[in-house]
């Protein structure tokens, strides 16, 4: 690799992080999904690096477009503009800054061994339309459609709350 595609998976990295992080610590929900949009294209920064223009495509069509589309007609049909405040108690939060400390130190003790890890081998092929179809529609195919299930039942969900909450 050379040092600018270095650089510009660094620059992804860093931007897919704080994206994750804002995106599920910020109290607004429009703020979290803006974040979140940010987070999937940078991922989709990664693809391309590894040689995979389509599958990177796919993840801002798909994701970063539709599935944000979903996001945020959800979020503006549930009306969160006047949030609650967090409930979390103090226990909560020191549970979570202790779930996140450890997590903190696994990551690095996984990376202060020593040893610089390989490059990772891309597969001859990788991300290309005739791959991905075999695998989604031969290895893929149950998850596929259970998350596509999950999907339209949370619309459904958030259309039904959305209903009870403008009855009232």
């Amino acid at each position: 690799m050379t040092t600018v595609t270095t650089l510009i998976g660094v620059l992804a990295g860093v931007a897919a992080l704080v994206g994750a992080v804002v995106a599920v610590s910020h109290r607004n929900a429009v703020v979290g999904a803006l974040f979140l949009v940010i987070n999937l294209l940078a991922i989709a920064v990664f693809f391309v690096l590894l040689e995979a223009p389509f599958i990177a495509a796919i993840q801002v069509i798909v994701y970063a477009g539709a599935i944000m589309v979903l996001f945020l007609f959800i979020i503006m049909l549930l009306d969160l503009r006047h949030e609650d405040p967090l409930r979390g108690g103090w226990l909560q939060r020191v549970l979570a800054g202790a779930a996140g400390a450890l997590f903190l130190i696994l990551v690095a003790r996984g990376t202060m061994g020593g040893a610089v890890p390989e490059p990772a081998v891309v597969a001859p092929g990788f991300g290309s339309p005739e791959r991905l179809a075999a695998a989604l529609f031969s290895t893929y195919l149950v998850p596929f459609e259970v998350i596509s299930v999950l999907l339209l039942v949370a619309m459904v969900g958030a259309v039904v709350l959305a209903r009870r909450q403008k009855d009232s």
